[in-house]
């Protein structure tokens, strides 16, 4: 079958084949199909076939299914340099692909082959084909000449040799060189020899003896023809010139020499000596040495005789892996006339050099290679060879010991490059592999070669934030659309495994979706915020953003993102006390009879700001007359100045302007009209009532009736008071009763104030129980820093609590000495609050957080005592003499 196919496709070719070439074409067949049967492809075709000229249906030898060629990379790599042949992967047929000639091949080496190496993957498997190469009968035997000229002496006997220039046939086996023919003559006849490689020479024979008289020149035809079917041949002319006798002919010393030369022996190095003697005398001893005319034209290149001394030289270069063993024929010959030329043999053999590097060829090489490909993938199909023989062939190839790969080998020559652990692309992107193929000759040769493996990524790293989470401050009345931040994350992953985008995860924050509060570019991370802030409403609030990659599949990770909305002045501060009614300004009563310092009033406002912005500043804009009322810096608290007199209004109007610390400042203005008035009408008090007990509500009707009694002193009093008022003040500083305030920061809408102290004297009128403050002064501050490290000064704290009668004692004893300190010239005021007709006490008074008031009280009063107007707890000592209130506003 397969010679039928052969036929059909190569028709033309088989026109050239005929004779024995039938024989030898089944006998080729014959032998594949033993080796296809054995298991070792192998094909023979003849040489010169066209291009697309059948060899073998290789799918179908092989046992492969037509239909995965292409999908398993079905590939044939050549140990040549050319590719001779070639595979179609439709039907499976390896075909001729180039025009192989023999010769070229192989020049005349009897057996003529070249291996193919076919690789096929998934799975990864390997064929050895061997190619052998028939011989075509395509040369003509050749001679060097057209014509040459031998002289033969007419003194020559019977049976003496001449050799003849031999024919050169590239051809070999049946269809080399296979005999001379000579054209008839009286006088000659043909020697036909074999030489040790089998090629023939001819030498001509003298038959008869010749007569130079009779006939000085003689011309033959000498013909090669080869044993091709249809033979061919060629001719040269002999033409013989007939010398005079001389009748000594030169004599060598034996007829076969044997040498030994060394491969790749410089030019010039001596092969050997050849020595010739001649009985003549004379010219007719003189010898000259020369090839002989059969010697081969390759051996004239590599060698050369010195006519004059007999040596064989060197010339060319001595390759063993062409050619082991080289026959020399050489000729000596006197300068007599008539010379005759004698012959001798030189068989010069080749010894075997480490001269050849070790190729490598790289079969197939599977890159780039997953990194997370298991242990013993395959990446590299790898074949090695040296031209030379013996050890100097055998060829041993390694790799580095610290790359993650090893070499296994399949059969002789052949090596597999496979991974011996995991791989990282994160670690190494690339591996250059440098093979070194070492021979075993002395020294050894080597040749290196670097296979670079490249590792394909796969997505097997998670997205990593810079940061482990991010903090960002953002001012509050942001535009919408504003940049917030940027979040970057990185992954060590490449190509899609390292593309990245950001999301914003699902949550709520104060009930409302995540999503309607910020957006995260996903190309680059950057968040935007999507409404404008309050501080007031939203302080602050946690994000999650997620980096995911676009591997398959995806990885990602989440960073945490917290954002604090900053404060901004945009908030006034707001009036929370003496709120205009109906468009009309609050009024509050002031006694006429007064002191300086006198508590009239306070202004109390909020801001919804924080920190600086919410700390909130008292100024008076206007006032009826400045020099009557001021206002606290810091606490809104308006005082008398100084003390009413006749001529002063009855009516006053003022505009109080409160003003935050931010930048800029916000403010707002209240108006507030103060009436003067003799006395202050019969109410609770607006700090509150004092709560008398029961116990002492029969002595306030005494005390009532003593009043009216003297009343009319009473006015003879006042004015004594009014002029020994500040006679009396270091009296009134030595008062029971001290009243504290203080002040602070965290007590005025934590606008960071610094604390106000304030002590009162209080003296009550027998209208005790109305709470006028009828006497302000100022006192020492140096009072006051003692009764600030006696007392608690924490602004958070309320209540009434009762001192200790010693240490009231010990404070009353220190009196004197304060009353030495200068009075502060602050608007700010310290008072001493004396109440008539009470045992002495000390009160202290504490400003507490947002206007609220916490007083610490410990006092006595005689007569009924009426009840404060409060909502909080209080509480009377066992005698009954004191009264201890909570919470005191």
């Amino acid at each position: 079958i397969l010679l039928l196919c052969y036929v059909k496709k190569v028709p033309g070719a088989m026109k050239r084949l005929s004779g024995k070439w039938h024989v030898v074409y089944y006998l080729a067949l014959f032998m594949y199909f033993l080796d296809a049967v054995s298991g070792q492809i192998r094909y023979s075709i003849p040489e010169e076939l066209e291009h697309g000229a059948f060899v073998g249906n290789i799918a179908e030898d092989l046992g492969l299914d037509l239909d995965k060629l292409s999908a398993r990379r079905f590939r044939i790599v050549s140990g040549t340099k050319k590719q001779y042949v070639e595979v179609n992967l439709e039907n499976g047929v390896l075909f001729v692909n180039e025009r192989i000639d023999r010769e070229e091949l192989c020049e005349q080496s009897l057996s003529c082959s070249f291996h193919l190496q076919v690789v096929i993957e998934n799975p990864l498997e390997l064929y050895r084909v061997e190619m052998d190469i028939l011989d075509v009968n395509d040369n003509s035997p050749n001679f060097p000449w057209t014509e040459f000229n031998l002289d033969i002496s007419e003194s020559s006997a019977p049976g003496s040799r001449f050799p003849l220039e031999s024919a050169q046939d590239l051809d070999v086996g049946s269809n080399s060189l296979r005999t001379y023919l000579l054209s008839v003559n009286e006088h000659f006849f043909l020697d036909i020899q074999t030489r040790s490689d089998g090629s023939k020479f001819a030498e001509l024979v003298l038959q008869n003896p010749l007569d130079r008289e009779q006939q000085s020149a003689h011309q033959m035809v000498l013909t090669a023809v080869d044993g091709g079917a249809p033979e061919r041949s060629g001719t040269v002319q002999i033409d013989i010139t007939v010398l005079d006798a001389n009748d000594n002919a030169p004599v060598f010393d034996q007829s076969f020499y044997r040498v030994r030369l060394a491969e790749n022996a410089p030019k010039g190095t001596v092969v050997i000596k050849l020595n010739a003697s001649d009985l003549d005398e004379g010219s007719n001893a003189d010898i000259t040495y020369s090839f002989s005319g059969h010697a081969p034209i390759k051996v004239r290149q590599l060698f050369s005789v010195d006519s004059e001394t007999g040596e064989i030289k060197v010339k060319g270069v001595i390759d063993y892996e062409k050619t082991r063993m080289h026959e020399i024929y050489v000729q000596a010959k006197d300068k007599g006339p008539s010379a005759v030329a004698v012959h001798c043999k030189v068989l010069v053999s080749v010894l075997d050099k480490n001269d050849n590097l070790p190729e490598v060829i790289l079969t197939s090489v599977s890159t780039p290679v997953q990194e997370d490909a298991p242990p013993g993938t395959v990446i590299a199909v790898i074949s090695v060879m040296d031209k030379d023989s013996g050890e100097n062939g055998n060829v041993d190839c390694e790799i580095p010991h610290h790359v993650p790969f090893q070499l296994h080998s399949s059969f002789k020559n052949y090596y597999t490059l496979v991974t011996c652990d995991f791989l990282d692309r994160e670690a190494v992107a690339e591996y250059n592999i440098t093979l070194t193929a070492r021979d075993m000759g002395s020294p050894p040769l080597f040749t290196r070669k670097t296979i670079l493996v490249q590792v394909s990524d796969v997505n097997d790293n998670t997205p990593n934030f810079k940061q482990p989470s991010y903090t960002v401050y953002l001012t509050e009345n942001n535009a919408p659309g504003a940049s917030i931040c940027a979040v970057t994350a990185l992954d060590p992953d490449s190509g899609q495994n390292a593309y990245l985008s950001y999301s914003v995860l699902e949550g709520d924050i104060h009930g409302m979706p995540v999503s309607t509060y910020v957006s995260v570019n996903s190309d680059n991370g950057n968040i935007y915020a999507l409404r404008s802030f309050d501080h007031e409403q939203l302080k602050n609030f946690q994000i999650t953003v997620q980096a995911q990659d676009a591997g398959f599949p995806p990885l990602s990770s989440n960073v945490t993102v917290n954002i604090f909305i900053l404060d901004q002045n945009d908030n006034a501060p707001v009036i929370v006390s003496h709120v205009p009614q109906n468009g009309t300004a609050p009024s509050e009563t002031v006694p006429r009879s007064v002191d300086a310092g006198y508590l009239v009033t306070k202004i109390s406002a909020e801001d919804a700001d924080a920190g600086q912005n919410s700390r909130l500043f008292y100024e008076m804009l206007q006032a009826t007359d400045p020099s009557l009322f001021s206002i606290a810096l810091y606490t809104g608290e308006i005082r008398t100045i100084r003390q009413l007199v006749e001529k002063d209004p009855t009516r006053h109007r003022l505009v109080i302007l409160v003003k935050d610390n931010g930048q800029p400042p916000l403010s707002a203005t209240v108006s507030i009209i103060l009436s003067v008035v003799d006395s202050l009408p019969d109410s609770p008090p607006d700090l509150g009532d004092l709560s008398l007990s029961p116990h002492h509500s029969t002595n306030f009707t005494l005390y009532l009736i003593v009043s009216l009694g003297a009343v009319s002193f009473t006015f003879l009093v006042a004015i004594i008071v009014l002029v020994a008022v500040r006679g009396l003040k270091e009296v009134f500083k030595k008062s029971n009763l001290n009243v504290r305030m203080s002040t602070g920061a965290s007590e005025v809408n934590s606008n960071g104030a610094l604390p106000q102290v304030y002590c009162y004297k209080m003296c009550l009128t027998p209208e005790s129980s109305k709470s006028d403050f009828m006497f302000l002064k100022p006192c020492s501050p140096v009072m006051s820093v003692q009764q600030n490290n006696a007392k608690s000064t924490d602004y958070l704290t309320s209540g009434w609590s009762a001192l200790d009668h010693n240490e009231l004692s010990n404070k009353r004893a220190a009196t004197p000495n304060e009353s030495t300190q200068p009075h502060p010239e602050t608007p700010d005021y310290q008072h001493n609050v004396y109440i008539p007709g009470t045992t002495t006490g000390y009160s202290t008074l504490k400003l507490a957080p947002r206007g609220e008031l916490d007083v610490y009280n410990t006092f006595s009063t005689f007569g009924k005592k009426k009840k404060f107007i409060s909502n909080y707890e209080h509480s009377f000592d066992k005698d009954g003499s004191h009264i201890s209130n909570s919470i005191f506003k």
